[in-house]
């Protein structure tokens, strides 16, 4: 289904190295058949309900000012910075 080409292909277009390309097909090929999954769900025919309303009916924005510093209020932030999460 995909190859080690455009595996590199697509991974240059995206402008990130890749050391081991065979290592992504397999989890490349389980993605597409699961879109291929998807596409026989048969879901043209089921009907959207889409509610309408005018410009009217919504709320009003208001502009409320804050006077603290909303970084200070934050879990994990360390003097002038905020620590994420790791990646993995």
């Amino acid at each position: 289904m995909v190859s080690k080409e455009e595996i590199e292909h697509v991974a240059k277009l995206m402008r990130i190295e890749i050391d081991d390309h065979v290592v992504h097909i397999d989890r490349i090929q389980k993605m597409i058949a699961y879109f291929d999954i998807l596409d026989k769900a048969n879901v043209e025919s089921e009907e959207l309900i889409v509610r309408e309303q005018t410009i009217d009916a919504l709320r009003e924005d208001k502009y409320i000012p804050y006077d603290g510093k909303l970084i200070e209020n934050l879990k994990n932030y360390k003097g002038s910075y905020v620590r994420a999460p790791k990646l993995v």
